[in-house]
């Protein structure tokens, strides 16, 4: 489909639901996870989401969201472009000899990737495809072919696969995914809040993204805070709202302070 490029220049959540950044010295703690898990996770949010997107009538596409200025059609773009993005880093020219990986964590660093300039860029050009969409459907319909294409190519690369992301990161090909996973969390979260549904996160997504975002708190201080984060659908969900600025229940407004005091380090999920 014609607008794929245009799709795959959009990445990471945009300034407009920005939380405390990471210092750039505390973003390389590595988390192992397996492919399957997260092929399995990114799967699973991708068929929900093309489900929601593909069924939206065309007065729902205009709802706003919170991530200002986008609407719910520029956030479907934004969040699709995310998955098409994996294909671009797969195409990409890893340099030998290009040193070591940046992991998960890493990828969410505050830099240049969340500078007003990139900001402005990411947030423009989701807007822009918005506009030129045929119909209300359009990002559902880039979404499920590209996926189709996309998914038997991830099984089938090693382990060890490394890739190039737009932003120069050498980063393997599982750990991207990680944050692809991550980015359809939060962002169907952002979804369904503005279109006023229920959230459709899966437990492989949430499990895969609460990982990532609790992984440098200690067990007992989480634990103490949000008895049952591992286990409890309703526990992942406030926990992952609360560290992406996403809270919505009153009960929960201290609950990012709370967290931060038991040790959780919040990534940079924009500039």
């Amino acid at each position: 489909m014609g607008c794929f490029p245009t799709y795959a220049g959009l990445l990471a959540p945009g300034r407009f639901c920005s939380v405390r950044a990471l210092s750039a010295r505390e973003v390389h703690e590595v988390l192992e996870f397996s492919r399957e898990q997260v092929i399995s996770a990114v799967a699973s949010e991708v068929g929900v989401l093309g489900a929601v997107l593909d069924r939206l009538e065309e007065q729902e596409v205009w709802a706003p969201t919170r991530c200002e200025p986008w609407d719910v059609a520029a956030l479907a773009v934004h969040t699709v472009g995310a998955v098409v993005r994996v294909a671009d880093a797969l195409k990409e020219r890893v340099p030998e000899g290009g040193g070591g990986v940046v992991s998960a964590v890493g990828y969410y660093s505050p830099d240049v990737r969340f500078s007003v300039e990139v900001d402005a860029a990411r947030v423009g050009s989701a807007l822009l495809v918005a506009r030129r969409r045929s119909d209300a459907g359009e990002p559902a319909r880039v979404l499920t072919e590209h996926w189709g294409r996309l998914e038997p190519c991830l099984w089938a690369e090693p382990g060890d696969r490394v890739v190039v992301t737009r932003h120069g990161d050498r980063m393997l090909l599982t750990d991207f995914l990680v944050t692809r996973v991550l980015e359809l969390t939060v962002h169907g979260l952002d979804l369904a809040d503005a279109l006023g549904r229920d959230p459709w996160a899966s437990s492989e997504a949430l499990g895969v993204a609460t990982r990532l975002l609790f992984c440098s708190a200690d067990p007992v201080a989480l634990e103490h805070v949000l008895p049952g984060l591992w286990e409890d659908r309703r526990t992942a969900l406030s926990a992952v709202r609360a560290v992406t600025g996403r809270v919505r229940e009153p009960d929960d407004a201290g609950l990012a302070e709370e967290l931060r005091e038991a040790g959780v380090r919040f990534l940079a999920l924009g500039g």
